[in-house]
């Protein structure tokens, strides 16, 4: 009796565990469903967020559109009288405007102005510390003028003005000439930096010996430390130019001003929109390559800010307007910046620079020109005439006026400065279409 009262109880035990390992199977079954069910409800929501936000993005696309076709026709050439107009009105908004923000930093702009006071009375009374303050006052605006030359060439201003290759190029490349042809880098001030001559030790008639001597003491190194000081300055400007994306893509996302309907910052949105919505494959080069600029920030932050700043990048607008569009902070992408552009990538520049224009690199290049087909004694007797130009004008005496010295300005000086000349001229055009531009947008999306 003991035995089938056991074996009874037994099989009631397993079919009662059985039973409840079937009611947990079914329960985690019906738990996973469940899960599925409202992943695949918040999935479909997200997609249905993304079309709707798509939705709204092409419509303000389509009216940036109209709009943008209305302002192509605002320029000098179509409508001068109209562009000047705008331009001047944007500017005196960009007055009032910044002039009511400043104001607003009342303690700053006191202890500022208390500041400069303290300076200006010490610039202006005289004693034995006026020598110090003139050779500071001369390094104050030679760093400055670097400084704006690179702010000019990345903040976006009108079409942009190439300063390295117009400015900052050129520079370097004549101080390197001038170092090995004068054997030393010690160049008199003045005139240096606005004007590069040899010491009065460095003479044409100096004997071989002598040259090969003085030259074999310049070094790459040296040349590099001499032009550190302007290769720096202008790197930090175009740090600084980098900025108005940053804090453009910032404030619309924290909804402090109104620029949300900025075109670059909607192409942004829709870029990431359409990443998400379709395969990155069905996006064009461009598109992609502005994507993966997205995802490198996103992915490794500070060093892919800094990898892209350290290398000639034009997509680096977009580096700015994602930092300030997912709120990194601006410590992280000002320094990751400065550090790329101001000391990597000026490095780089600088450096292929120099090496470009070291004096055997430049006489070989010119030796190959006669070797080109049919033009290539045409081609070399620019650079031969702009070569000796150039070392005749090194070795002439401080003070000294340059048609004093040079008979002839070479062809290619004058190719040159006739190039600078109409790229200043083409920039300023542009910002003055830019202004007004600009001025005609924001009144047409007001009176929306």
């Amino acid at each position: 009796m003991n035995l089938a009262a056991g074996i009874e109880s037994h099989t009631t035990n397993g079919l009662s565990s059985s039973s409840t390992h079937q009611r947990k199977t079914k329960q985690q079954e019906n738990l996973l469903e469940l899960k599925n069910a409202k992943l695949i409800r918040s999935i479909s929501q997200h997609d249905e967020e993304l079309e709707e936000r798509q939705q709204i993005l092409i419509r303000k696309k389509g009216e940036q559109e109209i709009i943008r076709n209305e302002t192509d026709k605002i320029v000098l050439w179509r409508q001068p009288i109209n562009t000047i107009h705008y331009c001047l009105l944007e500017i005196i908004y960009l007055i009032h405007h910044n002039f009511k923000h400043l104001l607003s930093y009342r303690k700053t702009l006191f202890l500022s102005s208390i500041l400069l006071l303290f300076f200006l009375f010490i610039y202006k009374s005289e004693g034995s510390h006026q020598k110090s303050i003139h050779e500071i006052e001369s390094l104050f605006f030679w760093t400055l003028y670097w400084f704006g030359l690179g702010v000019a060439s990345s903040i976006g201003l009108g079409t942009g003005l190439h300063t390295f290759l117009l400015y900052l190029g050129p520079f370097i490349a004549q101080v390197t000439l001038a170092a090995y042809e004068c054997g030393s880098i010690k160049f008199p001030r003045p005139p240096y930096p606005n004007e590069i001559v040899c010491p009065l030790s460095s003479r044409i008639d100096e004997t071989i010996l002598t040259d090969l001597l003085e030259t074999k003491s310049i070094s790459f190194w040296n040349i590099l430390w001499k032009v550190k000081l302007e290769a720096f300055f202008w790197g930090l400007g175009t740090a600084f130019g980098e900025l108005p994306p940053y804090f453009m893509a910032r404030a619309a996302r924290l909804g402090t001003t109104d620029v949300d309907d900025d075109e670059g910052l909607i192409d942004f949105k829709r870029l990431i929109i359409d990443a998400e919505l379709n395969s990155s494959q069905n996006l064009t080069l461009f598109q992609r390559l502005r994507y993966s600029v997205y995802r490198l920030i996103e992915r490794i932050g500070f060093f892919g800010i800094l990898l892209c700043a350290s290398i000639p990048n034009p997509l680096f607008d977009l580096a700015g307007i994602t930092c300030g569009y997912f709120l990194i902070s601006f410590s992280r992408f000002f320094f990751a910046t400065i550090i790329g552009k101001a000391l990597i990538k000026m490095s780089i520049q600088t450096i292929f620079i120099i090496f470009l224009f070291s004096e055997h690199h430049v006489e070989r290049m010119i030796r190959c020109m006669k070797h080109i087909p049919f033009y290539g004694n045409l081609l070399q007797t620019p650079f031969k005439d702009w070569l000796h130009e150039q070392k005749m004008n090194m070795h002439r005496k401080p003070g000294q006026h340059l048609t004093n010295h040079i008979t002839r300005i070479s062809t290619l000086t004058k190719i040159f400065n006739l190039f600078v000349a109409a790229m200043i001229a083409y920039f300023i055009i542009s910002i003055i279409n830019s202004l007004a531009q600009r001025y005609y947008k924001r009144i047409r999306t007001k009176c929306k």
